[in-house]
């Protein structure tokens, strides 16, 4: 009886901890779903955002001159790319230069010089700067005109005012053939830069002939196979979420030393004007403040 007695303790101490272990999966998994909604949520609401953002350009680019050509969301082949395929987010044919513009969509802080190929975001997270990105989009681009049109290519990056830029001043300057903006000054930029170009050139770039001939070649070009659009989208995200990861691990390191430096090192080297964009460690700071 006594025996029966303790039997019947065990199997009552077995079930509460089963039942335990039970209610600790299911918060686990409560967790889980509610960190996945979560995501899910940020997406959809950075791709929203994204879209009005896409959208404003859209008014904007509408709004100049007639005699102006421009495409949107072209994609074209290109084998240096991870997916094999270049997206471009616009371009803007002039009499007076072919456009090329890359919208970003970040949020926060953007610290980057024309040399880096890297640039961060808050000082933690890493991207690639979007000028070599840019270049990248120019290169795959000249393979379908003549040459004669290959100097006449000017690539302008554009920031949400949702960003502050701390970023090489020369970006920032007009006279620039690598601009970076605020998105609300797109349209404004380029009939600046197309007048300091009439200033520059005695004669158009480009006459209406030829910015016809390049808008064929470039529609000729975009492919639309909805297939081939996911495709690269997923190639490039899954490129995105490796260098998301990576980003957490600081591989910066002092010019003069080469000691792995923190993130937080690195930011307020590149954000101060006296280093010129390069990353020094605490002790070579002092010597370059001297």
């Amino acid at each position: 009886m006594l025996f029966n007695l303790f039997k019947g303790k065990d199997k009552v101490e077995k079930k509460k901890k089963s039942t335990v272990n039970e209610k600790k999966h299911v918060d686990k998994r409560k967790q889980s779903n509610q960190s996945d909604r979560k995501r899910n949520n940020n997406q959809r609401v950075a791709t929203r955002k994204g879209e009005i953002g896409e959208h404003k350009i859209d008014i904007q680019l509408s709004q100049l001159p007639k005699e102006y050509k421009y495409l949107n969301d072209i994609m074209i082949e290109n084998p240096k790319s991870i997916s094999g395929y270049s997206q471009i987010d616009h371009l803007v044919i002039t009499p007076y230069g072919i456009f090329v513009i890359e919208t970003k969509n970040y949020q926060g802080t953007i610290y980057g010089g024309k040399n880096r190929k890297t640039w961060l975001v808050n000082g933690k997270f890493k991207m690639l700067s979007p000028i070599v990105q840019n270049y990248g989009h120019i290169e795959a681009l000249k393979k379908y005109v003549n040459e004669e049109y290959h100097n006449k290519f000017f690539s302008i990056v554009s920031f949400t005012k949702r960003c502050t830029l701390k970023i090489d001043s020369e970006l920032r300057d007009i006279h620039s053939d690598e601009l970076v903006i605020y998105d609300l000054y797109l349209s404004e930029s380029i009939q600046r830069k197309v007048s300091i170009n009439k200033l520059k050139f005695k004669e158009a770039l480009l006459t209406e002939q030829d910015q016809s001939a390049v808008y064929k070649e470039f529609t000729e070009a975009n492919i639309t196979d909805p297939k081939i659009r996911e495709m690269h989208t997923t190639r490039i995200n899954e490129k995105k979420n490796t260098e998301r990861t990576e980003s957490q691990k600081s591989d910066s390191k002092c010019e003069v030393c080469r000691k792995a430096v923190s993130n937080k090192v690195a930011t307020y080297c590149l954000s101060n004007k006296k280093f010129n964009g390069k990353i020094y460690c605490y002790e070579h700071q002092k010597t370059r403040v001297k």
